[in-house]
């Protein structure tokens, strides 16, 4: 089974194969800044980019891949991820392609949108910081009781436990070589795989200390 897009894979499509025509100038960072609504950092809109570069799609289409193949690390409502395309189709990354029944667009990626997808993915990045609500509550789990510090704990290992065997499902599930979209996206795969891997062994780490305090 070969790997589609918009199969429901909860992992991050990557760009399409590089073309053997030269690529236009990229624009700078002072030049980027100057387009409407543009913020310089990881964004939903590079997102969408991501996805036209491989395949044109419609806004539904595009919504559809984003619920199946992004919502884990990207999610989108369809106020969002609407009001992106107009921005992207004002500052000429993305153009309508086709115009289908009761005025579905198509939309493509356009030479601009390509040459700022790839300025995005080969610049440095000033990414938002990362909030972990859960590793939050962790760190305040000494103002509970043991039992009810525990009973966290176990809950977070089941969560991690289960997202571990559907990725699992998905890696038995596809054909992983079938191109370099395919091969990106098994790199995504891999490190949800262990980074699940990871949580499950922490959290027997943290609830086996409980268990020895307890026992003091």
């Amino acid at each position: 089974m070969t790997l589609r897009l918009g199969d429901k894979v909860r992992v991050a499509p990557a760009t399409s194969a590089v073309s053997t025509r030269a690529p236009p100038a990229l624009p700078s960072d002072s030049d980027m800044s100057q387009l409407d609504g543009y913020d310089g950092r990881v964004s939903l809109r590079h997102a969408a980019l991501g996805l036209l570069a491989q395949e044109p799609a419609s806004g539904y289409d595009l919504l559809k891949k984003f619920k199946e193949s992004m919502d884990n690390m990207w999610p989108a409502t369809q106020s969002q991820l609407y009001g992106e395309l107009n921005k992207l189709a004002d500052n000429g990354f993305i153009k309508v392609s086709d115009v289908g029944p009761r005025g579905r667009k198509e939309y493509a990626i356009t030479d601009a949108g390509r040459a700022e997808l790839t300025r995005w993915m080969l610049s440095p990045q000033d990414d938002p910081p990362i909030r972990n609500a859960a590793m939050l509550r962790v760190f305040l789990l000494g103002q509970l009781t043991s039992s009810q510090a525990r009973e966290y704990l176990e809950t977070l290992k089941a969560e991690s436990a289960q997202e571990h065997a559907h990725y699992q499902q998905i890696l038995d599930a596809y054909d992983w070589s079938a191109d370099d979209d395919a091969f990106f996206a098994r790199a995504v795969l891999e490190q949800g795989l262990r980074w699940t891997q990871h949580e499950m062994e922490w959290a027997d780490w943290v609830i086996d200390g409980l268990n020895q305090r307890a026992n003091r």
